[in-house]
């Protein structure tokens, strides 16, 4: 049997009907979650074709994208804190999972939160599955080795009635990474300058795997931000290949297989890395043994440079030219140094608990600005908990941050988390386009650690030069 890589072992174990020229694959679905801004209208068409959700039991859903990061105590509540179409959505999302018997983690439930934080922490994502959602960072879940991947609002309709989803088959990137992270560079430095790297458009059409040393001595929360990142260099999605690290990662979480079933299914798990002479149809290396802190300049997060160096000269490419007329900022000068005006620490990219951990440690003793306004949103109301029994908390709102309730949040402010016009705002979300966070907001996208020190000096910081105390 030819070596196959990890893409082609989860593609082929569920391919229902296999592909044509004249017809895409039909790929079986394990794991469908929702949420309440792209479901709406697929319960609708189900509703007046008179179907029924296929497979409730594998169907999760949550509300986080448009929910309020205030506490709501009752549904009441809605009408005082959310816009009138969010509360809209939420009721309706509530209503539809009532309906169809689909599992909510509600307002009413600890274990609620962003859909792609959720997934790894109760363990219902799994090395080996196929993973929907209709939610582009789906593609966060292959840090476990599973394929998984944002489909339209037409597609979630389509899982929900019949569990599976036409698929053309993608083609497979190697991105080989080597060396280790210089205390002060984190997973998120690492992803942005792989995108940088390729470009934004570099994995079109690609499932990508994340290989070397560099990536098998992350841990999941590390790697869940690398494969979170994936689409943004245009891919599919992006894989890594599980081993004891997610094996360890998952153990004992509340959804994964127990006893007897939880060493069968580490077993077929062992099976699932790509074999040693896998082909790739491409194959791209990166050495970051001397990376700095990166930082976007533009208006993608293929825009990015070390913190520390200077913005590159746009020649006479038009949109780069557009990009740095939008952001405010001049070629051949460093962003080190702007002033900042808001700082958001959160997002399915960044809202984990080692997250607030590394921004926690440099907000320690120190105090936010007045000039600058900072929000830090925990991922799941279970890392809010867990931040809070040790203290994080605490350390935020002593050093003048906001402290607020899971949801998606300022990452793309359809909650009404949002960044006034023209406003400079350090982000440790995933997405820096034009107005992503607000009508004429200027996204700057970097790690938990460089968003710290911005936030803390009013600028933007060098994280380095505040961890040495």
């Amino acid at each position: 049997m030819a070596a196959q890589s990890l893409f082609q072992k989860v593609w082929d174990d569920h391919v229902v009907v296999a592909e044509t020229t004249d017809a895409p694959a039909v790929l079986y679905i394990d794991l469908h979650l929702t949420h309440e801004v792209t479901s709406p209208e697929a319960f609708n068409v189900l509703q007046a074709r008179g179907l029924q959700v296929r497979r409730p039991d594998l169907t999760l859903a949550t509300l986080d994208h448009s929910t309020p990061t205030v506490p709501i105590r009752s549904l009441k509540d809605l009408d005082i804190v959310a816009e009138p179409s969010a509360a809209t959505q939420i009721r309706v999302m509530i209503e539809n999972c009532r309906e169809r018997g689909i599992q909510l983690l509600g307002f009413d439930s600890d274990q609620r939160g962003i859909v792609h934080i959720i997934g790894p922490e109760l363990g219902v994502t799994q090395p080996g599955k196929t993973i929907v959602c209709g939610d582009s960072h789906t593609s966060t879940h292959g840090a476990f080795g599973a394929l998984a991947f944002g489909i339209g609002t037409t597609e979630v309709g389509h899982v929900l009635a019949t569990q599976c989803l036409l698929q053309r088959k993608p083609k497979t990137l190697a991105i080989n990474v080597s060396g280790r992270l210089s205390p002060g560079v984190t997973a998120k430095d690492l992803i942005l300058s792989i995108i940088g790297k390729i470009g934004v458009g570099g994995g079109t059409g690609h499932v990508i795997e994340y290989r070397g040393d560099a990536i098998t001595s992350l841990t999941m929360d590390e790697r869940m931000t690398v494969c979170n990142m994936s689409i943004e260099a245009g891919a599919r999605a992006g894989m890594i290949g599980p081993d004891d690290v997610t094996f360890e990662y998952l153990s004992g979480r509340p959804m994964t297989p127990q006893g007897s079933a939880w060493d069968l299914a580490v077993r077929r798990w062992r099976s699932l890395p790509s074999d040693p002479d896998a082909v790739f149809d491409r194959e791209v290396a990166l050495d970051v043994s001397a990376l700095a802190p990166m930082i976007t300049f533009g208006t993608n997060p293929g825009m990015v440079v070390p913190v520390n160096e200077p913005i590159p000269d746009p020649g006479p490419d038009p949109s780069l030219r557009k990009a740095l007329a939008y952001m405010g900022v001049e070629p051949g000068r460093p962003m080190l140094g702007r002033a900042v005006d808001v700082v958001f620490i959160g997002s399915c990219t960044n809202s984990r608990l080692s997250d607030l951990r590394q921004a926690a440690a440099l907000f320690e003793g120190r105090k936010v600005p007045a000039s600058t306004r900072v929000l830090v949103v925990p991922g799941s109301q279970s890392v809010k908990k867990q931040a809070e029994s040790e203290g994080l908390d605490r350390v935020f709102l002593a050093a003048g941050a906001e402290w607020r309730e899971a949801g998606c949040s300022m990452c793309l402010g359809m909650n009404g988390d949002t960044v006034g016009r023209g406003q400079l705002c350090v982000s440790t979300s995933n997405r820096n386009f034009e107005g992503r966070q607000g009508i004429g907001a200027r996204t700057v996208l970097a790690s938990p650690l460089t968003a710290a020190a911005a936030a803390v000096t009013g600028k933007i910081t060098d994280p380095r030069t505040l961890t040495n105390r």
